[in-house]
Formats: C-alpha cells, structure tokens, sequence
C-alpha cells in the first residue's frame, strides 16, 4: 500500500483548485470551483437548489473523484491513497441524523468510528467521553439514540464525528427541523469548536449569526466569496442567486460572529 503522503502543518484546512465534475448522464455539476478554507475559519456555502453544493463536498472526502482540478486537505490530496485518512480529517454530519446513529447506545454510536480506526481501551473511552462532553450529552451515554430528542440526536451525530478529531466539521442544513432551544444549543457548541466548519445551508440568519465569511455557489461556480453580512446586505446579488431573507430580518442590525 502506498505511504500516506504527509502534509505541511501551515496548510489551509481545505484548498479546491479547478474543480470541475459531470455526472456519467452527463450532467456538469461543477465548473472550476476555487476555494481556500484556513485552519479555524467557519464558513457558510451558500446557493440554490442544485447550485452544485452537494457535489462539492461530496469531493472533501473523497465520494466523489475530481473530473478534473484537485482537492487538499490540510495540504493532503484527496486521492485514493490517502483516503482513510482524509475521512477522518473530513467529518460530515447529515442533515438527517438518524442517517448516523444505528447502534444500540449513544455511547457506542460514537465509539464506533474510532473503535474501527483501530482505538481501544482507555484511550478510546477518553475520546468517547470527551466528544459526548463537547455536545453537553455525556450524561447520555447509556440511552438508546432513538429515546432522544430531535436536536439531542444531532448533537450526538455531531460527537460521532467529533471523536475521529477532524480537521474540517462539514455540516448539511445543521438547524433545519429544530426548536429555538436546540437551535442556539447547537450555535453554541459550534461556536465552542477548535475545528474548521462549512455549513451548507439555505438558514441565512444562521450562516450569520455562525459564519464571518459566506460564498455563494451558483450553477457550478463560485459566484460570490466575502464577508457574511456583506453579502446578505447585498440585494441584487442575493436575488440573483435565489437567497432570500425571512420577512423583516435586516442583515445590518443582526449580531456578528466572532471569528
């Protein structure tokens, strides 16, 4: 097997040069797509319905095969080499969580991913405990996943994930389907996170209230790369792109994420 090729430690978390990629019916869902993500940044990829953002990170792991360009993470190349590795740098929490959870236990649905990278013993009930505590839910460990609440079970999906340590937290509309509670709950832990984050999401009071920088995917490239208030207060390019804020929210008036 060839050797994991090493990667720099001043890296970009994610680099995506040239990125183009057709589906085998023929479909061109990306065309040239270039993006840098540094290390600690949290940002939100935004667009239409079909704008290519599934595709997109779909490639961060490497489920998709670049059509052509290429894709590093933390300098590493997604290429079939290194794949083990780049699933455990790239962890991608679904927008359905039970999508996630399917063992007995909570306890175990999170141990499962580092149990299988090879981690036993006390080293992988520290790691176990300690991705349970990020998301508030160690005192869960022994409960059924499917006895917990809606938002519960997503801060648990958020923990399995957690617990392979990853470089990049990619996240699929994190608050749809939630209450307020479990919605700042969850903005709170984020915020809380030493990790790279991109969230997709249409949520545009949520990609502000959690993201400093925003970009706009649209019909397979990057249509717009900048700060997330700017963007939003930008209504022409948001009309233009089918992004629309709920009625009565103003983008200038809303709080600023810290970066």
């Amino acid at each position: 097997m060839d050797p994991v090729t090493s990667s720099p430690d001043d890296a970009p978390s994610l680099e995506v040069s040239g990125l183009a990629y057709a589906y085998p019916d023929g479909h061109q869902a990306l065309f040239g797509v270039n993006l840098t993500v540094g290390r600690g940044e949290r940002v939100a990829l935004l667009g239409p319905n079909g704008a290519g953002k599934t595709t997109l990170v779909l490639h961060l792991n490497g489920i998709l095969d670049a059509g052509s360009g290429t894709v590093r993470v933390a300098g590493l190349p997604v290429a079939k080499r290194n794949l083990a590795e780049i699933r455990r740098r790239v962890g991608i929490v679904f927008q359905d969580p039970d999508d996630q959870l399917f063992m007995p236990t909570v306890r175990e649905d999170v141990a499962f991913g580092p149990a299988s990278a090879g981690l036993r013993g006390p080293e992988l009930e520290e790691r176990v405990l300690r991705a349970l505590k990020q998301v508030g839910m160690e005192e869960y460990a022994a409960r059924p996943p499917h006895h917990l609440s809606f938002g519960q079970r997503r801060r648990v999906a958020v923990a399995t994930v957690l617990a392979m340590e990853p470089e990049i937290l990619v996240l699929d509309e994190p608050s749809s389907n939630l209450d307020p509670a479990s919605r700042r709950e969850l903005a709170d832990i984020l915020r809380s996170l030493d990790v790279t984050v991109l969230m997709v999401t249409h949520d545009l009071p949520y990609a502000l209230e959690l993201c400093p920088r925003a970009v706009i995917l649209s019909e397979g490239v990057i249509a717009a790369d900048d700060r997330t208030r700017d963007l939003m207060c930008d209504g022409k390019l948001m009309r233009s792109h089918r992004l629309e804020l709920p009625f009565g929210f103003d983008p200038r008036s809303a709080g600023v994420p810290s970066a």
